[in-house]
């Protein structure tokens, strides 16, 4: 799920190791900016704007013609999920927000389906493998931190290739021991890395006894009811309702000014582009997309420029 710098390190590893069959969901392109770090597309698939889905399917078939590779062009949510995930053994992360996770996690816990969490932004980076009904599930992991605000990400604050690479590593690894059915060679631990510093730690997770997902059984990700509420704004443009959730403009114009040159502020909104859009952020989590009429383009931009 998802074909950006860890998803697509790891269809390459999954590919290459010679799995029967694999699905790649992305919902965006390939651009230039991706190239330093998404080492499965080349500058012909940027110059061409190929859907990202595409162009690993191209690329993953050259590179074993045995394996059945199948690229889709989607945009993961409650409506699809089921259709999309069903039918396969594991999914692995390759997502680059947390509403995504949180979505595969409640499918994958209400299906009873293993799958693997994986992250990485700057030189840092965590995998887990998340077994319903053995281990921890990532609500239990993160879900009491989803309404701290903002969280970097690798459009603001960069990502090392390095890291990227090692975390798919970690993850197919723990990937190939669940498909060859050698599961008693699974850790079970929440692996997270450094590569700048040199720091690595393995840490044992509990289950939370009052899990939403893997104890009460709650599917509100699944269900529709925390999703970002996305309407059509005016003529060229689409809104995003985040719902409780409070932003600190100043904070969010200080990440932001690394990377995005064209910023403007008051105590009521933050305006910036990114060609050739222009976002509008306003401290209550909404925020209004012009240049687009498509809610996956104003998502994909949500979370890669303000965290989701």
């Amino acid at each position: 799920m998802g074909c950006g710098a860890i998803g697509a390190a790891a269809a390459a590893l999954l590919v290459r190791a010679g799995v029967g069959r694999l699905r790649v969901l992305d919902r965006d392109f390939v651009e230039p900016s991706n190239l330093q770090r998404q080492m499965l597309f080349d500058e012909a698939d940027a110059r061409n704007v190929l859907p990202k889905a595409v162009a690993a399917e191209r690329h993953l078939r050259a590179m074993n013609s045995t394996v059945a590779v199948e690229g889709i062009v989607a945009d993961l949510d409650s409506r699809n999920a089921e259709d999309l995930l069903s039918g396969f053994d594991l999914i692995l992360d390759g997502t680059d927000n947390f509403e995504t996770r949180f979505l595969v996690n409640d499918f994958a816990v209400s299906a009873g389906k293993p799958w693997i969490y994986a992250a990485a932004v700057a030189s840092y980076g965590l995998t887990m493998v998340i077994r319903p009904g053995v281990t921890p599930c990532l609500a239990c992991l993160l879900e009491s931190e989803v309404g701290r605000g903002l969280e970097e990400t690798c459009d603001t604050v960069g990502v090392l290739g390095p890291i990227v690479n090692l975390i798919a590593s970690l993850e197919v690894a723990e990937a190939l021991k669940l498909l060859s059915g050698c599961e008693t060679a699974l850790h079970g631990k929440l692996i997270s890395c450094d590569v700048w510093s040199g720091h690595f730690q393995s840490i044992r997770v509990p289950r939370h006894p009052n899990c939403r997902a893997c104890v009460c059984r709650d599917f509100s990700y699944l269900a529709g009811e925390v999703q970002p509420h996305v309407t059509l704004c005016g003529r060229d443009s689409v809104q995003i309702h985040e719902r409780s959730r409070a932003l600190n403009l100043a904070s969010l114009r200080s990440r932001l000014a690394a990377t995005i040159s064209d910023l403007r502020s008051n105590d009521f909104l933050l305006r910036f582009r990114v060609a050739p859009y222009e976002v509008t952020v306003f401290a209550d989590g909404r925020a209004v997309f012009k240049g687009t009429t498509d809610p996956a383009v104003a998502r994909s931009l949500y979370a890669r420029y303000i965290g989701a």
